[in-house]
Order: structure tokens, then C-alpha cells, then sequence
């Protein structure tokens, strides 16, 4: 999975020694089900950074109804995504994309 390859090479880049002691990223699981993810974008270049939130809702193709969305914002400084459980690459690929846009 190259999303994978991507965000740890985007947060080893933020690693200067201390960054890393206060801020972070974290991937978790939903209770209903899915997933969340939190990027911490204090102290990196995207800090000040807009992001246009986004919202999706794909149909039926690749996940059973109900399972089949994501959402994208940012909050106090912090990329925040959750997802239904077939789209953990589909957040990972919103940020990435935003992140090389702006960077």
C-alpha cells in the first residue's frame, strides 16, 4: 500500500527531535464499525494550511450500505477523518493529497 508508505515518510519528516514528543498522528477503530484518524498539523508546514472539508458517500459498489462513507476536516489544528471500514486508504488519500498540494 503505497498510502501507507506515504504518511510514515510524512511523519518521519516531521521527526526533528521534538515535534514527535507532542504531536503525532493515530489510526483507531469505530464502533459502528469504521475508522478514525487524527493528524496533529501543529508545528509542521500545514499548520496554518486551509483545508475544505469533505464528505462522502460513494453507493453501494465497495462496501454494504451503511458501511460506505467518509468525512475529512480540520479541527483546532488537527486533520481529522473518520470512515466506514472499507475506506481507511480513502482518508489516507485525502490527506496526502492535501499535504503534497501545499507542501
Amino acid at each position: 500500500m503505497n498510502e501507507i508508505k506515504e504518511i510514515q515518510k510524512w511523519y518521519h519528516s516531521q521527526c526533528d527531535g521534538e515535534w514527535e514528543h507532542s504531536w503525532g498522528l493515530k489510526i483507531a477503530t469505530l464502533d459502528n464499525p469504521g475508522w478514525s484518524l487524527e493528524i496533529d498539523l501543529i508545528g509542521t508546514s500545514l499548520e496554518q494550511t486551509p483545508f475544505e472539508p469533505v464528505e462522502y458517500h460513494i453507493g453501494k459498489d465497495s462496501c454494504p450500505d451503511d458501511d460506505d462513507w467518509y468525512v475529512c476536516k480540520l479541527e483546532n489544528k488537527v486533520f481529522k477523518a473518520f470512515a466506514g471500514p472499507c475506506h481507511l486508504r480513502a482518508i489516507l488519500q485525502v490527506f496526502l493529497h492535501w499535504q503534497k498540494k501545499n507542501t
